[in-house]
């Protein structure tokens, strides 16, 4: 393979990666703990969109079980996006896992 054909190659990559952070930007993934009492959806860049709190898991006096569904909430739906961004990848490297892309 010559040298124009690599940096080609390399260059469709890249324009493919960019079309596909776009992408994933409109997506989202959303996860829910506590029974559905609190919920959190993230985008594929990793942003917090939306929480949701009901009003019943709501209690002045254990602020901590709040504050855990939240954590828990919100991590979850993370941990949905990374698998999501990845699967994105997948398409475009073939499999091939890339140290440091994404």
């Amino acid at each position: 393979m010559d040298m124009k054909q690599m940096v080609k190659q390399a260059q469709q990559f890249q324009q493919r990666l960019t079309e596909m952070q776009g992408e994933l930007a409109g997506k989202q993934v959303s996860a829910s703990v506590g029974g559905g009492m609190v919920s959190a959806t993230v985008n594929g860049r990793h942003e917090l969109v939306s929480l949701t709190i009901d009003k019943e898991v709501v209690d002045p006096s254990d602020p901590q079980m709040l504050q855990d569904l939240v954590v828990s909430a919100v991590n979850e739906a993370m941990r949905k996006a990374q698998t999501m961004i990845e699967a994105e990848m997948a398409k475009i490297t073939g499999g091939i896992k890339i140290p440091g892309m994404f």
